[in-house]
């Protein structure tokens, strides 16, 4: 019993938890403890794992202001995020996906959000110049990003999510929306449809290059036929979409299938062919990208394409950190391809 009371007494007690109570509660010396939470790749996983567990369970947090001062590093890495985004699924599933991977780490993950009315250099060069990240995230690229362009001359460890073609490799993960929208125009010459359509992304983003080319390789090699539906994306308005999409259902040359690139632009888009007196199914079919679960609960006669942004998540939080490391930049790329097209009426459908 004395033995005991005496090593009791050497358990940090009050305040916040420190690197001792989890030496304490794990057995492990303080030194141990502290290189477990960095990943020290001299001490075991399962050491690793035990120590993670213990600091999740007691809430186990760095002191930011030491760890910086002993370090210069923050242990944070910013989501730098467009307020206007998607929200049916993009940014929650992408927030889970980067938090997933960060848990495992030192690090943490903030938002820094802006709007795409402002200047989107500014968030970046503020992370950078105030050093308030170890790392950054990026969406919605450029094919010439500039805020691409200004973390390379930095040397500020990033990745994007989308690809650009700024002349110097980078770390990066993307969707491979040029094989969607190929896949998209071919399954829709397999359900007989010959006129086709396109609802894209906003001109100037890397996705709308890649989605275009994808959908005119699919017509091409489907034989079919492609109306020209310019100056509309999914970025606009939703009224917006719907309007133009009855104006152009009314049309003598209207198409019979369309492909959209993304959900939440679908359901605008399937109020204009409504509104326009047509049927999903009957008179046009319908393919888009999605990702929530949202458009087989709305009608069933769509086709979807599952976009994963959790996976999405995961992986540019895995290359930023592979940044941070000093890994190979060749190592932190990935393309993740489509799976396949399903109509809403399969109820295995995501």
């Amino acid at each position: 019993m004395q033995k005991r009371l005496d090593h009791a007494e050497t358990m940090p007690s009050g305040g916040r938890p420190t690197l001792k109570t989890i030496a304490f509660m794990t057995g492990l010396g303080v030194t141990t403890v502290s290189r477990a939470l960095k990943d020290a790749p001299e001490i075991g996983e399962e050491t690793k794992k035990r120590v993670r567990l213990v600091a999740r369970q007691i809430g186990y947090r760095p002191n930011r202001a030491g760890v910086r001062l002993r370090t210069g590093k923050t242990n944070v890495i910013s989501l730098v995020l467009d307020t206007e985004e998607d929200l049916t699924g993009f940014v929650s599933d992408m927030i889970y996906g980067i938090s997933e991977t960060v848990a495992e780490t030192p690090y943490h993950l903030i938002v820094t959000p802006y709007s795409r009315r402002n200047d989107p250099m500014d968030p970046v060069r503020y992370l950078v110049e105030t050093g308030s990240a170890d790392g950054i995230i990026l969406s919605r690229t450029l094919p010439d990003d500039p805020r691409v362009h200004y973390m390379l001359e930095h040397h500020f460890p990033f990745a994007t999510h989308g690809r650009t073609n700024v002349g110097v490799e980078h770390a990066w993960h993307d969707f491979d929306n040029r094989a969607f929208a190929r896949e998209a125009a071919l399954k829709l010459v397999e359900l007989g449809r010959s006129r086709l359509a396109l609802l894209p992304p906003p001109v100037g983003l890397t996705y709308h290059t890649h989605t275009r080319e994808g959908f005119s390789e699919g017509v091409l090699e489907a034989g079919a036929t492609e109306v020209a539906w310019s100056g509309v994306s999914i970025d606009d308005l939703i009224d917006d979409i719907r309007t133009r999409t009855v104006r152009l259902m009314r049309r003598k040359d209207r198409p019979d299938g369309l492909v959209v690139a993304s959900g939440g632009a679908t359901f605008a888009l399937v109020a204009g062919i409504e509104e326009a007196g047509l049927k999903l199914g009957r008179d046009v079919d319908v393919i888009s990208k999605q990702s929530s679960k949202l458009l087989r609960l709305f009608r069933p006669e769509l086709y979807v394409c599952q976009e994963d942004f959790r996976l999405a998540g995961r992986e540019v939080a895995k290359a930023v950190l592979g940044q941070i490391a000093g890994k190979s930049v060749d190592k932190l790329q990935s393309l993740a391809a489509p799976p396949p097209i399903v109509s809403c009426r399969n109820p295995a459908v995501p």
